[in-house]
């Protein structure tokens, strides 16, 4: 008698989970969806220069830096964006003026 209670093939694991579960995660997804796009939300700013495009901006940018040098990327940017142009080095908001 003990080795059938302790059998996990004795339960019906249907029974232990309620059927108002499947309607309750919806809105808790829904809910969470929300916040993560309120958390990632960031104001455009208008200086020109890549995207922030949660946190992978500014990797390609300091990527870019370390790969092209500064003197290369500082030129690559400024002929994409203009002569003042906002980049990411080292995780941090870098401005770039030249004329």
């Amino acid at each position: 008698m003990v080795l059938e209670t302790l059998n996990p093939m004795h339960y019906n694991i249907t029974s232990l989970v309620p059927d108002t579960m499947p309607m309750a995660t919806v809105p808790i997804l829904i809910l969470m969806c929300f916040l993560f796009l309120i958390w990632n939300h960031e104001e455009t700013s208008s200086i020109p220069g890549p995207g922030y495009c949660m946190g992978i901006g500014p990797l390609i940018s300091h990527g870019r830096f370390l790969w092209m040098g500064v003197g290369n990327a500082c030129n690559y940017y400024n002929k994409t964006y203009g002569e003042f142009v906002r980049v990411w080095i080292s995780g941090e908001e870098t401005f770039i003026i030249s004329k």
